[in-house]
């Protein structure tokens, strides 16, 4: 698992957009937005889900859906709607569907090649 930090952007469903500092954790399956973003962008909860964190403990969270734009492109992507304290976080599912990679050595963000299969 390795982290770093990437400079992005999030737009919500009315089209507003906020500048975000995320961090990049390899290890984290969604990204999270914090309270204050989700909430300034305008976006709703679509699901609740559970989550076992790295000590072993679960917890809920509500789920949207956001635009996230990073210098290596866009997509739509599922968040996790923060709570009071929880940071801006980019997680797999995001970085999959970009088509990155963290590179831990180098701690920049990669081009994959998908496999179609």
């Amino acid at each position: 698992m390795g982290l770093t930090r990437i400079a992005g952007e999030v737009r919500g469903p009315a089209g507003v957009v906020k500048s975000v500092n995320f961090l990049v954790d390899s290890g984290a399956t969604y990204t999270v937005l914090p309270e204050d973003v989700w909430q300034q962008i305008g976006l709703t909860a679509r699901r609740r889900q559970r989550f076992v964190l790295a000590d072993g403990t679960f917890m809920e969270r509500e789920i949207g859906q956001a635009e996230i734009s990073l210098p290596q492109g866009e997509t739509a992507t599922p968040v996790i709607l923060g709570q009071p304290g929880d940071l801006p976080l980019l997680g797999a599912v995001t970085l999959e569907e970009l088509g990155l990679v963290l590179n831990p050595f180098r701690r920049t963000l990669e081009p994959i090649s998908a496999m179609l299969a």
